[in-house]
């Protein structure tokens, strides 16, 4: 048990995920980290030892859209620090490129149990665990698709278009105890977005007002905002953090 706030991020060992647990343990933060790759967890979670001695970290496999491995990961995270004041819903995948018309439902399935389910199910074990008796902030990670059209990427934009409107369900019906928003990070240099930006990245860089595609630094900054007390009466919102591509044709 410790007075320090307990955050709690999926798809923790990687891009955005691993970028806000390191900027939740600079705030003094303990930090549990999950995902698939228990050896990558543990690597992460070594560089947040060396870099921040005072933090407490836990590092936990768990698959973000199966319950049992997921309510093992909060019952250690209780087990361990005592509560979780912070959940940051991070995880996702999007195995199909392509058009709706060709996507299988194999896929499409696992799309949506991960990016859609997901956060559903880790906010219920949180909910359950310690927040509905303590309080605390939830963050969904969405995407700037979920406000688009685009190519190749349409079903897992429709996922992420459910997790804007779950970030505004969620925060109707854990209100007040529970504050919940959400982030929809355009282009980042993720290994998820890699085939996006990739190949292209200067022409893209070229038509952000901004002048460059997004690093996972950038959005774990506005992610400890929202989980954090300065986001105290805000709730039922998502973040744009697109580097201004939503005004670029405007800017023509």
């Amino acid at each position: 048990m410790t007075d320090a706030r307990t955050v709690l991020v999926t798809g923790a060992s990687r891009g955005i995920g691993k970028a806000t647990a390191v900027a939740f343990a600079a705030q003094g933060c303990n930090v549990v980290l999950t995902s698939r790759d228990q050896d990558a967890l543990d690597a992460v979670a070594e560089e947040i030892r060396a870099a921040h001695p005072s933090a407490g970290v836990l590092a936990h496999a768990a698959h973000a859209a199966e319950p049992d491995q997921a309510g093992a990961a909060v019952d250690a995270a209780m087990s361990r620090f005592g509560a979780i004041d912070v959940l940051v819903n991070n995880a996702g995948t999007n195995p199909y490129f392509g058009p709706l018309m060709d996507i299988d439902p194999v896929r499409a399935e696992k799309t949506a149990r991960l990016n859609q389910f997901g956060p559903v199910l880790w906010s219920q074990l949180a909910w359950k665990a310690s927040m509905s008796a303590r309080g605390g902030a939830i963050v969904n990670v969405a995407s700037v698709g979920g406000l688009l059209t685009e190519p190749g990427i349409g079903y897992y934009n429709a996922t992420k278009a459910a997790v804007i409107h779950l970030t505004r369900q969620l925060a109707a019906e854990l209100a007040p105890t529970v504050r919940v928003n959400g982030v929809a990070p355009g282009i980042v240099r993720t290994k998820l977005a890699r085939g996006l930006w990739e190949n292209n990245e200067q022409y893209l860089s070229d038509h952000l007002p901004l002048g460059r595609i997004g690093e996972p630094d950038d959005i774990a900054d506005v992610i400890t905002f929202l989980g954090g007390p300065a986001s105290r009466w805000m709730t039922g919102q998502t973040l744009v953090i697109d580097g201004g591509a939503q005004i670029r044709s405007s800017l023509a």
